[in-house]
């Protein structure tokens, strides 16, 4: 019976993890000293009227070529499923559209794979990056290179104190006088912003333009794993290989 490569990779990692899991049991079992060994314990009274004790017996729990037996069963499995994929992988070809346009023609399926977690760092990229303040009005500057905002004028000032006078001298009294503090004006501060920010609208299209070629790239990947897999059966040849007791 025919079976996609998108039905493969459906049961792929399941399989995988059970798999890889029983043969971990497998590796530390062969480890434990005491589910390998056993023994039978007699005892033989020193003459026929002396005390007799039972057999004492400890089982073998685990033995070697039962585990090798079920160990090639689950790699056959493993290498089998694995090589399905991978096999098929090599045919599973798409092309990545935009509206009419072909952006990458045939793209195999693990180039498919790259590109979606390139495209999604890409859009990660440019979501993150500071926009042009739009409260400000910017301009290009050719000699910098940099948009700019046109001058701000702010007065500064500084505190000076000065003394004035509350009541004339008198032929019979000085002149009475107190200091005060008035702001007075120094100078201009002339203020241009400069950025290199980018602006609203134009993060607005690079977020549009990745987010449409994520989806053109996803939807490739789909078609691509929609070939019909050849189911390979490569796993027995290597365990006959490495289990051959003829050597």
């Amino acid at each position: 019976m025919p079976i996609k490569l998108n039905q493969v990779l459906a049961i792929e990692k399941d399989k995988k993890t059970k798999l890889n899991r029983e043969i971990s049991d497998d590796y530390k079992a062969l480890q434990k000293a005491q589910l390998l060994n056993g023994h039978v314990r007699r005892f033989t009274p020193s003459n026929e009227e002396g005390e007799t004790f039972p057999d004492e017996r400890q089982h073998v729990q685990i033995n070697y070529k039962d585990v090798f037996v079920s160990l090639q069963e689950r790699l056959v499995d493993l290498m089998d499923v694995t090589a399905t994929k991978d096999y098929t992988n090599c045919n599973a070809r798409a092309d990545v559209m935009m509206v009419d346009q072909k952006i990458i023609e045939n793209a195999p399926v693990p180039y498919l794979l790259f590109l979606e977690k390139q495209l999604q760092d890409m859009y990660t990229f440019f979501d993150k990056m500071i926009e042009l303040d739009s409260s400000e009005l910017w301009e290009f500057d050719e000699e910098s290179g940099l948009r700019r905002s046109g001058e701000v004028k702010a007065q500064r000032t500084k505190k000076l104190q000065k003394p004035i006078v509350l009541y004339q001298a008198t032929e019979h009294h000085p002149a009475q006088t107190q200091l005060i503090t008035e702001d007075v004006v120094i100078g201009t501060w002339t203020t241009r912003k400069y950025s290199g920010a980018i602006p609203k609208a134009e993060k607005k299209k690079l977020l549009d333009r990745v987010s449409a070629l994520q989806d053109a790239v996803k939807f490739a990947r789909e078609q691509a794993n929609s070939v019909n897999a050849e189911q390979q059966a490569v796993g027995r040849k290597l365990m006959d290989y490495i289990f051959n007791s003829e050597d």
